[in-house]
């Protein structure tokens, strides 16, 4: 099968980074990064509409869509200097969850096998499943950790008679094997879901889960770093999976089930920025931005600056791990220019 492009509008690529056909090996050989887009939203069990969010994100941008962004903080332009491309999405009919999820996760192994590191454009929370567990089929399973950002833990078990759906992929994927619930790290719960017999199997897994009181009241920096020693035990590499709720509605709107007292823009896009920096990621996504619930496009922005960070500051650790230097975010702006005399 030839490209697909955008299963629900033109065929334009993520803020026009160069196109490759995931069916055409050459065109993605070189790639570090590759970008797909996961247009399914059947998982859904409130608000509809992520299906939507792949091209939202690609396209919302105010700066011209030249295929180049350098980064203000990181001083490296990620698009270019790491080789992005975008493959398009993956032909997801949401009307059938059990054929979508492996077609999505069969282009993730195909991604991660030819040494680039996929970056998923949802779509709603359940094509996690399908992103880490085709991660994993290629690094191994149980030897890639999780950081999940979200107001939810997605860890139930049977929702609306159905064992997949967007409150689920977390138990899918430990379930699986494919990841390991001692390694398994998830930031930003709140609120009143799940109940307590699911907050028990969690915890019999040994999942270490950071809900937004103890964020609020360790910092979210000592969280995280805790957070970073448990995920690189005994692991090769992290995936990141971010939902965009994990934020606080009055920052990201535009999603299915938004949950007061999130984190703020400011903070996810700083942790982002760190993990990426810090950590090995081998695959990361995004998702759960309902362009149809959004407000200005905010939402699908801030989603859009979530890969440009991740993209940056892995194009970053790799300039210093080239270099053996250690970037410093907080340095000022102009503070290595030359100035007049």
């Amino acid at each position: 099968m030839s490209r697909y492009g955008q299963q629900f509008g033109p065929d334009f690529t993520f803020l026009g980074v160069p196109v490759c056909d995931l069916d055409d090996p050459a065109s993605y050989a070189d790639a570090q990064v590759v970008i797909l887009g996961a247009p399914f939203d059947g998982g859904t069990s409130h608000r509809p509409g992520a299906r939507f969010g792949p091209m939202a994100i690609r396209m919302r941008d105010y700066l011209g869509h030249d295929g180049s962004r350098p980064s203000l903080a990181l001083r490296t332009d990620g698009l270019v200097d790491l080789n992005v491309v975008d493959a398009g999405d993956v032909e997801m009919y949401s009307g059938d969850i059990e054929v979508a999820l492996p077609a999505l996760e069969a282009a993730v192994e195909k991604v991660t096998r030819s040494g680039a590191i996929p970056i998923v454009l949802g779509g709603d929370h359940s094509i996690a499943f399908p992103d880490a567990k085709g991660v994993a089929n290629v690094l191994g399973h149980g030897r890639i950790s999780m950081l999940h950002f979200d107001a939810h833990a997605d860890t139930g078990d049977i929702e609306f008679g159905s064992l997949w759906g967007h409150g689920q992929p977390m138990r899918r994927l430990i379930e699986s094997g494919a990841l390991r619930g001692d390694r398994f790290l998830q930031i930003g719960l709140r609120g009143y879901w799940p109940p307590p017999d699911t907050l028990d199997w969690m915890a019999q897994q040994n999942m270490r889960s950071y809900e937004m009181t103890e964020i609020v009241h360790r910092g979210l920096n000592e969280c995280l770093t805790e957070a970073f020693t448990i995920a690189t035990d005994e692991c090769d590499g992290v995936f990141l999976s971010v939902d965009i709720d994990v934020c606080d509605p009055g920052h990201a709107p535009g999603t299915g089930t938004p949950e007061p007292g999130g984190l703020s823009a400011r903070q996810l896009l700083d942790a982002v920025r760190r993990i990426c920096l810090e950590l090995p990621v081998a695959g990361m996504d995004v998702v759960e931005v309902s362009p149809p619930y959004d407000h200005a496009d905010i939402t699908a922005a801030l989603a859009n600056r979530v890969v440009l960070e991740a993209v940056s500051a892995i194009a970053r650790k790799r300039q210093d791990e080239r270099d053996g230097t250690r970037w410093d975010p907080a340095q000022p702006l102009l503070g290595n220019r030359p100035k007049s005399v």
